[in-house]
């Protein structure tokens, strides 16, 4: 479960920093397409929050940050892949975002994280 945590916290991390860069060159430097510019700057803040969400979920054993966690390496792995065989492809930033959304995603079949967020909080009432 805490390499599960570790890989997750590094994806937030790197989201976290990509928002923040995004929102400062949209601030200094004129973009070819404003509006495209934006969307992109708060796509990257959703998902910097996102994977937030599921860091904290994840620390507290939560049931739901597999659901989560599993959609979010399989759009990583597809961000990756994309830079790896894109038309301005990126090798060096695909194939990494590629092994960690592999590793991700088979440590949240593993057993221990199965079990570990397999409790559901009862509900009083």
């Amino acid at each position: 479960m805490w390499a599960l945590i570790v890989l997750l916290i590094g994806e937030f991390l790197l989201a976290a920093v990509l928002a923040v860069t995004l929102l400062i060159e949209l601030l200094i430097a004129t973009p070819a397409s404003f509006a495209s510019a934006v969307a992109l700057t708060v796509l990257a803040f959703i998902a910097a929050a996102w994977i937030g969400a599921i860091v904290v979920g994840a620390l507290r054993g939560q049931a739901w940050i597999r659901g989560a966690a599993i959609v979010w390496q399989v759009l990583q792995f597809a961000i990756g892949a994309s830079a790896i065989s894109g038309t301005f492809s990126t090798p060096t930033i695909g194939w990494p975002l590629v092994a960690v959304a592999v590793v991700a995603f088979l440590l949240l079949f593993a057993k221990p994280v199965v079990d570990a967020t397999s409790r559901r909080e009862e509900r009083a009432g």
